[in-house]
């Protein structure tokens, strides 16, 4: 039976915008292909698994069992989307042992204090991990639940992180407060520091506990820096295995100088390529891997700031562009109508609203210098209140819309954001302190099942 004419028109209009569109991070979720299995795969998961309630570890008397190493290690292999082998995972599961013996000291130490996390702060802090890593609303929730893996897992991990901080500020109390005359300083040093170097970077920091015995947190983080060579969302994997406190922001620090880095971080940043995935750097406590998004001299960095709107049709199933839905091929004709008939910012949010707001109508600023070129190409000359042409990706269609377009100093750091950097590294300071003292007090009973997975 032949396709209508206005159908054949979709399918091949579809095809067209998927092959040549470029979608920004805030819009759509990356999409990994799946390694095929191999009889190599098959046998190397062949051997039998130990059964899920055998006692690992005894933290002062609360126990870790081999189904909470399982369902970590479950998290990790879905959220970074993956293929992963056995083999690699027993490499990590000593450390995703001390990780969560480290957990269970810090919850310990929350419930002491009669910290309560609100679910409203675990929900939160999991939106901001899907849109740091570019992912729609409720996807990681949903990748989860399709794959088996509890979502008690991510709770319990984001109510530790959230909790942890707030027993930092509780034990920084009057220190925890950032004065005037602390930004004042700040500030002068910034101005003191013009034309040196400063990096927009993310990390993840792998703790050892003694620096005489590396050997197992070495592997694990070179384990670690494949996965993400490999392409692991560095967001999801710091929010996982980071022991920084930046874990909570996928590991993002923001704009840093050389002066508040370790000076084995910074001989390396200075030689990195921007996205690139640095080798374990071995530093005070532990290995730091850095990644570095955006270089710039210290006082100087004009950019274009740009206020968004977007509108997204949703898909009822992944595009297949040589063979599109009807329902894919409808979103297309009802997305080309819209560039015709919106005509400003607030009639964008009414028709994201109206298709059920599966990307936020608002992506947040965006600075046209630091996006992927095909998406700065779309944006750089489309003028205000006008739409794009309709985007294409796996999952629906966006469209965008300029609301203001603003010249900026970016470099230029307002006294708020001086002052959360100050904070945060007060905070991470007395984080690996509180810690090693928790570890020094605790008793900690490892079983056998868990010594040899650190041979």
């Amino acid at each position: 039976m032949s396709m209508s004419k206005t159908h054949c028109t979709a399918s091949t209009a579809l095809a067209a915008f998927l092959a040549f569109s470029a979608v920004c991070p805030a819009m759509a979720a990356p999409h990994h292909k799946a390694a095929p299995k191999t009889e190599t795969t098959k046998q190397a998961a062949a051997p039998a698994k130990p059964p899920e309630d055998q006692i690992l570890a005894v933290i002062n008397g609360q126990v870790l069992t081999q189904r909470d190493v399982d369902n970590r290690a479950k998290l990790f292999v879905l959220s970074t989307g993956l293929p992963i082998s056995p083999e690699i995972m027993n490499r990590m599961r000593g450390q995703i042992i001390h990780q969560l013996i480290d957990e269970r000291l810090k919850t310990q130490e929350i419930l002491k204090l009669h910290i309560n996390v609100e679910p409203d702060q675990i929900a939160g802090a999991i939106s901001n991990i899907e849109q740091r890593n570019g992912m729609p609303k409720n996807a990681l929730r949903d990748r989860l639940a399709t794959d088996g893996v509890s979502l008690t897992t991510l709770i319990d991990q984001i109510r530790v992180q959230i909790g942890w901080m707030q027993v930092l500020r509780e034990k920084l109390g009057e220190e925890g407060r950032i004065t005037a005359t602390q930004i004042s300083q700040r500030e002068q040093a910034l101005q003191a520091e013009q034309g040196r170097a400063q990096y927009f970077m993310s990390e993840i920091f792998v703790p050892v506990a003694d620096p005489r015995h590396d050997e197992n947190e070495l592997a694990f983080t070179k384990t670690i820096i494949s996965q993400l060579r490999e392409g692991a969302p560095f967001p999801i994997v710091a929010a996982q295995f980071s022991q920084a406190q930046s874990a909570l922001d996928g590991g993002s620090m923001g704009w840093v100088q050389e002066d508040n880095l370790d000076p084995q971080v910074v001989n390396i940043v200075r030689q990195m390529p921007i996205g690139a995935i640095s080798n374990p750097i071995q530093v005070a406590g532990g290995f730091v891997i850095a990644t570095v998004q955006s270089k710039r001299v210290v006082g100087k960095q004009m950019g274009t700031l740009l206020d968004l709107r977007q509108a997204f049709f949703p898909f009822d199933a992944p595009l297949n562009p040589q063979n599109p839905t009807d329902q894919q091929k409808m979103a297309l004709q009802r997305a080309t109508a819209a560039v015709q008939n919106t005509h400003s910012c607030p009639e964008m949010e009414a028709l994201n609203k109206s298709l059920g707001e599966k990307r936020p109508s608002n992506p947040g600023s965006q600075i046209l210098e630091r996006l992927m070129p095909q998406m700065k190409a779309v944006l750089e000359s489309l003028p205000p209140n006008r739409v794009s042409r309709p985007l294409v990706s796996m999952d629906g269609i966006a469209l965008l819309m300029v609301c203001d377009r603003q010249q900026k100093n970016l470099a230029q750091q307002s006294p708020s954001e001086i002052a959360d950097q100050l904070m945060n590294e007060r905070v991470e300071q007395a984080s690996r302190q509180l810690q090693r003292d928790l570890q020094r007090r605790a008793i900690i009973e490892m079983r056998p099942a868990a010594k040899t997975a650190f041979n």
